[in-house]
């Protein structure tokens, strides 16, 4: 029998958030520009106008904990669910800005995406008629999609944004040969989804890519999540002046802000990264003022895995 978790009965009642203010900010900033300012369509639109205020919702009841000292839980119960089909408006939302401004096959990526059942998840409230989807997470193996039109530009896409001569080779490697033991960690969420539910998401994933090794019905299939490597896309705000920063520490302000602060441990675990430069507008706030957002791309290999976990708990426990 599969060992795959009955992750509809999985409700998780979250703690108010206690991030700083200024993260808070800077969270809800690009929250509101993933969902109002790059949703394509009608239908999307309508769809992100009612995720955001349920989201808006939720952080006003953990505002209102935090302002009150209140010692009890937001009574938001967000439940984990497999993908399906129902899920792509919803799926595409999120990803709408995955690859900057690019126009390509955001629609067969997330077929892709919802189509591979056995591991991946979407987060949503429990019991919302609506199907709102505030999270999904997976891991595609780029060697078994390497076929698919969307795989395809999504490899050119890393290519050519890729000006790091020292980086250039290992990720055409990444994308080439060795495509078939690397997996593209896809994680995309409102971006104040509260930390609480990360360490859960996460473990979700990494449980199910070792159980597929194992449960998958044939040899192919389970050798596709024997994965060495993860390439995650991600972005991340750079101060305008990052390249004095790292040679003065006068300034108060950080370098980086890692809007998901996961990617900072994947940073740190990586065997290489690079940064590039974004076209999508960004929203100009007080708090952002000398923050440029910024594209990162970063492989690790899945030894490491483990150790992300337990760092991953360890942050979010100290938070």
């Amino acid at each position: 029998m599969p060992r795959k978790p009955t992750r509809h009965r999985r409700l998780l009642p979250v703690q108010p958030l206690t991030f700083s203010p200024f993260a808070r900010s800077v969270a809800r900033v690009a929250t509101a520009y993933l969902l109002n300012h790059h949703i394509r369509d009608a239908t999307q639109q309508s769809a992100g106008v009612e995720l955001n205020e349920k989201l808006k919702k939720v952080d006003r009841q953990s505002e209102s904990s935090e302002d009150e000292a209140f010692d009890g839980v937001v009574q938001a119960d967000f439940a984990f669910f497999d993908p399906k089909p129902d899920d792509f408006h919803g799926v595409k939302t999120l990803l709408q800005t995955y690859l900057d401004n690019k126009q390509w096959d955001l629609s067969g990526f997330i077929d892709l995406i919802l189509g591979q059942t056995t591991v991946g998840t979407v987060v949503k409230l429990e019991g919302d008629e609506d199907n709102g989807v505030f999270s999904v997470i997976t891991a595609l193996n780029l060697g078994r999609y390497k076929d698919h039109k969307c795989i395809t530009e999504l490899k050119e896409f890393l290519l050519n944004v890729c000006q790091d001569k020292d980086k250039i080779g290992n990720l055409r490697a990444l994308l080439g040969d060795k495509s078939l033991n690397v997996g593209l960690l896809v994680s995309q969420r409102v971006v104040n989804l509260p930390p609480e539910l990360l360490p859960h998401l996460y473990d979700a994933l990494f449980d199910e890519v070792s159980w597929a090794t194992e449960d998958e019905p044939t040899e192919e299939l389970r050798n596709s999540f024997h994965f060495k490597f993860y390439i995650l896309v991600s972005k991340i705000y750079e101060h305008k002046n990052a390249n004095q920063k790292r040679s003065s520490s006068a300034d108060k302000d950080e370098a980086i802000i890692y809007i998901k602060p996961e990617d900072e441990i994947f940073r740190k675990l990586s065997i290489w990264s690079f940064l590039f430069p974004l076209q999508i507008q960004q929203v100009t706030t007080h708090e952002l003022k000398n923050y440029q957002l910024t594209g990162i791309v970063m492989a690790v290999k899945a030894e490491n895995i483990s150790s992300f976990r337990q760092q991953l708990r360890t942050l979010i426990n100290e938070s």
